[in-house]
């Protein structure tokens, strides 16, 4: 039994209406902040960047496939892992609906991971996956973009992420944290090895065949992406959540 108020459908009425003008106000910031992500400077990419697709290599001109934008989900999905990052799965279960629409308005959907390609591949097979994927294993990419990190950066105790210096200094008493093990095993490593992967999303524009990086989000600036959440933030309960309780889509009738 959950404790909340209830009330007669006037009362539910009038604080609906009272919502609706903080809703009205949230979609108006959300605009401006839009414009602003668009009126970001573009910065030039000079530098050779190459990938293994499905359809052989690949320099990030090839990755926009004839359109002039390019949108690049920073997949977690490391050489090491065994299995691409629950989390992003989650999210990633919602591109293939959306590639063919933003085709049309001239924009490329595509994720790009570290782990080989052969590991993408079939992970993309079990996950029933059609967008495309591109492994920057053996490019600096990822290290540039700033969503995986050296060991040597995660053993010096901080890393340079979500533009700015993280912390990442095991606990004092040296006990693993539970909640970074259980994600850690997910992927069948341990967490530091996880850890050098982090999520994120990058924008590319290709104007007079020069690339310009357009703009980077990480950490909760991809919640807007995770589809499952818009629908949650709408429930009754909201996200109701205590801990790590979404899985990949084919776990669920295995728990």
């Amino acid at each position: 039994m959950t404790d909340h108020k209830t009330g007669t459908r006037e009362e539910w009425l009038a604080a609906r209406l009272e919502l609706l003008e903080a809703e009205k106000a949230l979609t108006r910031q959300s605009d401006q902040v839009a414009r602003q992500r668009q009126e970001l400077p573009w910065v030039r990419i000079d530098k050779e960047y190459h990938f293994e697709t499905d359809q052989g290599t690949a320099s990030l001109v090839d990755l926009f496939e004839g359109r002039s934008q390019l949108l690049i989900y920073h997949f977690m999905f490391g050489p090491d892992y065994q299995a691409g990052c629950p989390s992003c799965s989650a999210i990633a279960d919602g591109f293939n609906g959306s590639v063919v629409h933003l085709a049309n308005h001239d924009v490329t959907l595509c994720a790009v991971s570290q782990a080989p390609l052969a590991k993408l591949r079939a992970y993309k097979q079990r996950m029933g996956w059609s967008f495309p994927w591109a492994s920057s294993y053996e490019s600096d990419f990822n290290y540039d973009f700033r969503v995986t990190h050296t060991k040597e950066e995660w053993q010096s105790g901080a890393v340079e992420y979500n533009f700015r210096s993280m912390e990442v200094r095991p606990s004092e008493s040296g006990e693993e944290n539970p909640f970074h093990a259980q994600f850690a095993s997910s992927v069948g490593t341990n967490w530091p090895t996880y850890r050098q992967q982090g999520p994120g999303m990058s924008a590319f524009v290709l104007e007079d065949g020069v690339v310009y990086h357009t703009y980077s989000t990480y950490e909760r600036g991809v919640d807007g992406l995770w589809g499952m959440y818009q629908w949650l933030d709408r429930a009754p309960l909201g996200r109701n959540e205590s801990g790590f309780w979404w899985r990949r889509h084919d776990e669920y009738d295995r728990q």
